[in-house]
């Protein structure tokens, strides 16, 4: 195994910064995690047990203008609170993005939004539309160096899961609530079934219809409170134990520790480690990761349980970690992070900027790329592959971003030629380092710097 600083923060970071030194060893990224959380600190965004108190005021709002018939007062009062969060929201992504350019433990941001993904969940209405973000600073960024059982449970019981998978409105067929009320909706199976699907076993996992039902019945209680938070609803339980992959949960006494203990053996299960492995490796290496990378890693989870930075040393342990050759491409908010740290965007300046040209800069070139802002299609999240981001659109849209952002971005662009290793380090290509010499004008040059083959990939 050689190891590379460049690579290092290139594949497993948020890329090369002019400001900001790469790791000298693998352990480096390991002890990163350990480390207090500083840019957290720095760049603050909402807990959700925070974010509450917002919701039950938009709430609270909302009812008044329905009592009121929609008079102007009330529509000008919900339409202004509104404005409010969108604000908030569209701060806490810029935040977001200056964690990871001004991050010394960049590993920290990267397993942060790879575990977001994995646990996709986001609000499906206007009041929960910046949801996200508290979520993510709730219940992952918090549990992404424990075990994956802790991280698992953490994420499928949170209050926005249950709500995105619709797990609050879950009823058992047999339970106190049922047999009162005809008009319920009855047992509902998405969370379940993505947790075995997506969270756990995998696609293809050794489990059937039945365990989905039974975990489904398993999890009815699990709802939420008026205001968005977590609540256990004993009434809307399914009565008697449930079976799952063989395992008996519950039976005397409704409550989450049945539920804990389920979620819990589903992280440790074998089909887990191998699902987790795969999806570490094709995440940090490429689309087709070798078997025998997959095969250490999981071997590493299954020896330990799935605690986290035993798997993560895992995968840095390896060879093919270190194969300078990148295969993966860019996701278009990763490529914007990078570009970010490869200019040294300062927080003073993006503080400054006013929302809509925040919007023009950001939000908008990440939907034309193809990446709307914590909105991926579905619960399975962003596709890993990169044909998905490969199109004719979007790398039109990155093309057009590289050449008209770094002037927004940065007031004082560097020399081209020193940006070339300033960005790539030693993977400049001969022809990157033509292209920013040849340009036209120096925003220009860095621009063609940015959307060249040799920045877009990791």
């Amino acid at each position: 195994m050689v190891f590379s600083p460049q690579l290092a923060e290139i594949r497993f970071g948020c890329g090369l910064s002019p400001v900001i030194a790469p790791p000298a060893a693998p352990q480096a990224l390991l002890d990163g995690l350990a480390a207090p959380d500083d840019m957290a600190q720095a760049f603050p965004i909402e807990r959700y047990d925070t974010y509450r108190a917002w919701i039950a005021r938009a709430k609270e709002v909302r009812r008044e203008t329905m009592r009121s018939k929609r008079s102007k007062e009330s529509v000008d009062a919900f339409r202004k609170l509104k404005q409010e969060q969108a604000r908030i929201g569209l701060t806490w992504t810029v935040h977001t993005l200056m964690r990871s350019t001004m991050s010394a433990t960049p590993f920290r941001e990267r397993l942060v939004a790879f575990w977001s993904d994995h646990f996709t969940a986001h609000g499906k209405n206007g009041i929960l539309a910046t949801a996200t973000a508290p979520y993510i600073e709730e219940a992952i960024r918090p549990h992404i160096a424990g075990s994956f059982a802790e991280l698992l449970i953490a994420a499928s019981t949170h209050p926005l899961m249950l709500h995105y998978l619709d797990q609050a409105a879950s009823v058992g067929p047999g339970s106190r609530a049922a047999a009162k009320q005809d008009k319920l909706e009855g047992l509902n199976e998405n969370l379940a079934r993505e947790v075995m699907e997506l969270h756990t076993l995998g696609v293809g996992g050794p489990y059937g219809q039945q365990d989905v039902r039974e975990l489904a019945e398993l999890f009815t209680g699990m709802s939420t409170t008026r205001d968005g938070g977590f609540r256990f609803a004993e009434a809307y339980t399914e009565p008697g134990a449930e079976t799952v992959l063989g395992q008996s949960y519950g039976g005397r006494r409704a409550g989450m520790d049945p539920i804990r203990a389920a979620l819990t053996d589903l992280a440790r299960h074998p089909a887990t480690a191998r699902h987790i492995a795969r999806k570490l490796a094709v995440h940090f290496h490429s689309d087709t990761p070798p078997d025998d990378l997959v095969a250490h890693v999981e071997a590493r989870f299954i020896a330990t349980q799935g605690d986290l930075p035993s798997v993560y040393a895992a995968l840095l342990e390896h060879p093919a970690a270190w194969d300078e050759t990148r295969h993966n491409v860019k996701p278009p908010v990763d490529f914007i992070a990078s570009t970010w740290r490869a200019l040294a965007v300062r927080p003073e300046r993006m503080a400054r900027m006013k929302p809509g040209a925040l919007r023009k800069l950001l939000e908008q070139p990440l939907i034309a790329m193809g990446q709307r802002w914590h909105r991926p299609n579905g619960p399975d999240g962003w596709p890993e592959q990169d044909a998905a981001w490969i199109t004719p659109p979007g790398v039109s849209a990155r093309l057009r971003w590289a050449l008209a952002a770094p002037r927004e971005l940065q007031p004082n662009l560097p020399d081209p030629r020193a940006f070339v290793d300033q960005a790539l380090g030693p993977f400049a290509t001969e022809k990157v380092r033509f292209a920013a010499t040849a340009a036209e004008s120096q925003p220009e040059a860095i621009g063609l710097v940015l959307a060249s083959p040799a920045f877009q990939r990791r």
